[in-house]
C-alpha cells in the first residue's frame, strides 16, 4: 500500500494515519469539510453516507387509571408483550455467535427480570396503563443502575431499549432499531443497544460511530464480532445530518465529513487490502526476527471457546468465569461448574488454558453472593475480596476447575482478580496449589503493579487486565464516555505500571500477559512486547489482527517504540512516537 490519510480541519492538514495504523505505509491524501474524533475501538476504515436509528415509539403521557375490573386484562397486556419482546431475543441469540449471543441471551432475560416485572405490575395493579407502568418500572431500575455506576451503568441502554420493544408490542407499533439502507452506509447513534448492533449487517453498515460508549461497552464488543470498524465516544457526532457522506477510521479514532470520494474510495481499498492481509495470518504469534509471543482468546463459555479456536490463537489468556453465573438465583454445584469449564477446556485440548476465578460485585452482581450495598461498589467488595466474605465460594470454584482438570486431562492456569497485597497472592496460591492447579493473580490495582516483585514469590504467572488498571490508575470510571481520554490504554502513567510489572516478571523468571483491551490494539501490542509482556490475550476478532503486525516488526523495533511510548506525557503523544517508529 502506499498512502497515509489526512483530513483538512479548518483549513490545516492533520494526520489521519488509517490503513498505515493496520501495519501499512502510504501517501494518499484524504480531506474534509471538518472532522470528528472519538475512541478507536474496531480497526478499519469505512465509507459512506449517514444513517441513524429510527426515532423509538414515545412513551405515551397517560396519566389515566385503568379501573379496578380491567386492571387484570391490562396486566395480561404487559406481561404477553414481555415475553414476546424475550422470545424474540433469545431467537436472535440462538441464530447469534459469541458476544452477540451472549449479549443478547442476557438482554433476554433482562426483558422477564422478576424485579422489573414485579414492579411494573405493582404499578398496574395500582391503575397505571400497562405503557406507563412499563416506564416507570423502567426509570426505577436506571436511577439505581447509574448510581452504581461502571458496566451497570451502561446497562441502562439495554433496559430503555426493552422497555421501548415492549411499549411498541403493546401499543401494536413497529420494533424499534436500524433501518436497512439501500447502499453502503455508516452509522451514526448517540448509544445502540446489543439487539440492533447484533442485527447490523456488515454488508450494509460499513462503519459505525456513537457518541457515547467505551472500548469495552456492549456496542463496541459486537461491532469487533462483526469486524465493523468503529469509534466511540464522539464529541459533536449528534449534529452531523443524516444523508452527509463520512469516513470512519477504526484505528485512529477520526471521522471526516465531506471527504474526497475518490481519495475516500481509494482510503477504504487500502484498509481492505491490509485487512485482507491480515485475515491470511495463521500464526504462531513471533515477531518477524523469531521472538515468541503468545496470542491467546479472551472467551467467556465454552461457545465462546469454540469459535476461537478456528482462528490462530494459541489458546485462551482469560476465560471469564463469571459470566456464565450472571443470570443465576443459586450458585451453581461443583459438579455443574466443571461441566462448564470442561467445555472450554475440551475446545483448546493441549492448549494453554486461563482461567479466572469469579470477578462479580461493583458491575457484575451476583445474586448468590450476597452483595451488601456499598457507596462506591468499584472500590468496594469484588473479585478475590468475595471470598474474604465467604470462602466457600472460592473453595467451590476450584474444586470445579480441579475435576474439569482431571475429567478433561487439562493443566489450566488459575488466576484470581482484584489482587492488591501480597498476602492475597499467598493465600490465594496456596488454596490454589493444594488442588493441584498452577495459581496466578491479575494485576489491576497500581499498588499490586507497583509490589509485582513481592506478588510474584507467591504466585507462577500475572496477567495485566488493563481496563481496570486504567480505571485506578486515573481515577476515572472506564465505561464514561466523557473519561474515556483518560482511561485509554495508552496512557503513559498506564504503560509505565505494566513496564514495572513486566520487569518484575523478567527478574523472576515467570510469564506476565496482557488480557485487557490493550492486547487488542495491533500498535500497542508491539508496545508490550517491547515492555517484555510474554503473551497477548483478546477477543476472538482480534487475534489476526495483531499477530500479523507483530510479524512484521522486529524485537528490537518494538524495544525502541516501548522506550519512546515510556518518554511521552500524553497518550496522543505515546500513539504518535510509536506510530513514527513502527509505521
Amino acid at each position: 500500500m502506499t498512502g497515509s490519510l489526512r483530513t483538512e480541519t479548518q483549513g490545516t492538514d492533520a494526520p489521519l494515519s488509517g490503513s498505515s495504523a493496520l501495519g501499512g505505509s502510504g501517501s494518499s491524501a484524504l480531506r474534509g469539510s471538518r472532522s470528528l474524533a472519538g475512541a478507536p475501538v474496531v480497526p478499519g476504515v469505512g465509507y459512506g453516507p449517514v444513517i441513524r436509528p429510527g426515532r423509538r415509539t414515545e412513551v405515551p403521557t397517560d396519566t389515566s387509571v385503568i379501573e379496578e375490573a380491567e386492571r387484570g386484562t391490562e396486566l395480561e397486556r404487559f406481561r404477553t408483550a414481555a415475553s414476546v419482546v424475550a422470545g424474540r431475543l433469545r431467537g436472535r441469540a440462538e441464530l447469534a455467535t459469541g458476544a452477540a449471543s451472549e449479549v443478547l441471551s442476557a438482554n433476554a432475560a433482562m426483558a422477564q427480570d422478576r424485579g422489573w416485572i414485579k414492579a411494573a405490575e405493582k404499578l398496574i395493579g395500582t391503575g397505571s396503563p400497562a405503557t406507563a407502568a412499563a416506564d416507570a418500572a423502567t426509570e426505577q431500575f436506571a436511577a439505581m443502575f447509574i448510581k452504581l455506576g461502571g458496566l451497570m451503568a451502561e446497562r441502562v441502554t439495554d433496559l430503555r431499549d426493552i422497555r421501548d420493544r415492549v411499549i411498541a408490542e403493546i401499543l401494536g407499533a413497529p420494533e424499534p432499531g436500524v433501518p436497512t439502507p439501500t447502499v453502503p452506509s455508516v452509522l451514526f447513534a448517540d448509544d445502540l443497544a446489543p439487539a440492533d448492533t447484533a442485527g447490523l449487517d456488515a454488508a450494509l453498515i460499513v462503519g459505525l460511530a456513537t457518541s457515547l460508549g467505551g472500548p469495552t461497552s456492549h456496542t463496541a464488543i459486537i461491532a469487533r464480532q462483526l469486524g465493523i470498524p468503529c469509534v466511540v465516544a464522539v464529541a459533536g457526532l449528534d449534529d452531523v445530518p443524516e444523508g452527509t457522506s463520512a469516513v470512519v477510521n477504526g484505528v485512529t479514532g477520526d471521522i471526516v465529513l465531506d471527504p474526497d470520494a475518490a481519495l475516500a474510495e481509494r482510503a477504504v481499498n487500502e484498509a481492505r487490502a491490509e485487512l485482507d492481509r491480515v485475515s491470511h495470518w495463521s500464526g504462531p504469534g513471533r515477531t518477524s526476527d523469531g521472538h515468541p509471543v503468545d496470542i491467546l482468546a479472551n472467551v467467556q463459555d465454552g461457545a465462546g471457546a469454540r469459535a476461537a479456536r478456528t482462528t490462530a490463537a494459541d489458546g485462551v489468556g482469560l476465560f471469564r468465569t463469571e459470566l456464565c453465573f450472571l443470570d443465576r438465583d443459586t450458585e451453581p454445584t461443583v459438579d455443574d461448574q466443571a461441566e462448564i469449564y470442561s467445555q472450554v477446556l475440551d475446545a483448546f485440548a493441549g492448549h494453554k488454558v486461563v482461567i479466572r476465578t469469579l470477578d462479580a460485585g461493583s458491575d457484575k452482581p451476583l445474586r448468590f453472593a450476597n452483595h451488601a450495598d456499598e457507596a462506591n461498589p468499584a472500590l468496594g467488595i469484588r473479585g478475590i475480596r468475595i471470598a474474604e466474605q465467604d470462602r466457600g465460594i472460592l473453595y467451590r470454584q476450584l474444586d470445579g476447575i480441579a475435576a474439569a482438570a482431571e475429567a478433561t486431562g487439562s493443566a489450566p492456569w488459575v488466576m484470581a482478580p482484584m489482587i492488591s497485597t501480597a498476602a492475597e497472592a499467598e493465600a490465594f496460591a496456596a488454596d490454589t496449589r493444594a488442588r493441584g492447579l498452577k495459581p496466578g493473580v491479575m494485576i489491576e490495582v497500581p499498588a499490586a503493579a507497583l509490589l509485582a516483585e513481592h506478588i510474584l514469590e507467591h504466585v507462577d504467572f500475572l496477567s495485566i487486565g488493563t481496563n481496570d488498571l486504567a480505571q485506578y490508575t486515573m481515577a476515572a470510571d472506564r465505561m464514561s464516555s466523557q473519561l474515556a481520554a483518560l482511561t485509554d490504554p495508552w496512557q503513559p502513567a498506564v504503560i509505565t505500571l505494566v513496564a514495572h510489572t513486566a520487569k518484575a516478571g523478567a527478574a523472576a523468571g515467570k510469564p506476565v500477559g496482557v488480557c485487557g483491551e490493550a492486547a487488542a490494539d495491533p500498535l500497542l501490542a508491539c508496545v508490550l512486547v517491547g515492555l517484555g509482556i510474554t503473551s497477548l490475550s483478546a477477543a476472538s476478532a482480534a487475534i489476526a489482527h495483531v499477530g500479523a503486525k507483530l510479524s512484521t516488526v522486529t524485537l528490537e523495533q518494538c524495544k525502541e517504540a516501548a522506550a519512546a511510548a515510556l518518554k511521552t506525557d500524553s497518550s496522543t503523544a505515546a500513539r504518535a512516537a510509536v506510530a513514527a517508529i513502527l509505521n
